[in-house]
């Protein structure tokens, strides 16, 4: 299915969820520290992203904490 992930197409298996997408374009980040995910303007915290499915044509947006000044 397709859903819009920070404003771009993608690609996902029907039954992904938060968690999926997020090891599937992070797969380094082990913590996934500094994330934060929104899915239709509703940000989903991370005690919710194994258990929060996907569906076609939501938008997901992924927020990373950036350190710097």
């Amino acid at each position: 299915m397709i859903i819009v992930l920070n404003g771009t197409d993608h690609e996902v298996d029907d039954s992904a969820t938060v968690a999926d997408l997020i090891g599937q374009t992070h797969p380094d980040a082990a913590t996934h520290r500094g994330v934060a995910v929104a899915v239709d303007r509703r940000v989903v915290p991370r005690s919710a992203w194994a258990d929060t499915a996907l569906v076609a044509g939501a938008r997901v947006e992924f927020v990373t904490a950036v350190q710097g000044g």
